[in-house]
């Protein structure tokens, strides 16, 4: 278990990281029509149902890596979830030159958050400071 400040950090990084990440997913539930229809544009398949089920993973493993269950898993989930979404919804390249910055943005943001799920998941084999402690390690 992590005591002094570096279980200080990891708690408030954990709630920053896997709250944001939560609070994302429930905007999924709360204005899935409005997404759907980008989801659409952006050509994904069965719009709707990938907004409410990425809507899904975002609450479930957001709180994975906030309560400590499965935090590992739940930081690699939110890794390649990151990852994908930044390759289909943000894709830079293939919009008009007025979109792009904010495109290049977003791409950038979960990027650099997929980053921080992967250094999330190499420290959620230790026993996490006020986590649940349930995981596979």
């Amino acid at each position: 278990m992590s005591t002094g400040l570096e279980g200080v950090l990891l708690v408030v990084g954990r709630l920053l990281f896997g709250g944001v990440l939560a609070y994302t997913g429930i905007g999924h539930f709360t204005g899935t029509e409005g997404m759907a229809q980008y989801a659409e544009y952006k050509g994904l398949p069965a719009p709707k149902l990938s907004v409410l089920a990425s809507g899904v993973l975002l609450v479930a493993c957001g709180l994975g890596v906030v309560v400590g269950v499965f935090p590992a898993v739940a930081a690699v989930v939110l890794a390649v979830f990151l990852v994908v979404s930044a390759v289909l919804m943000h894709d830079f390249w293939n919009v008009d030159e007025e979109q792009r910055q904010s495109e290049v943005n977003n791409f950038q943001k979960n990027i650099a958050m997929a980053g921080g799920a992967l250094i999330l998941a190499s420290v959620a084999t230790n026993d996490w400071t006020m986590g649940l402690g349930v995981g596979l390690f």
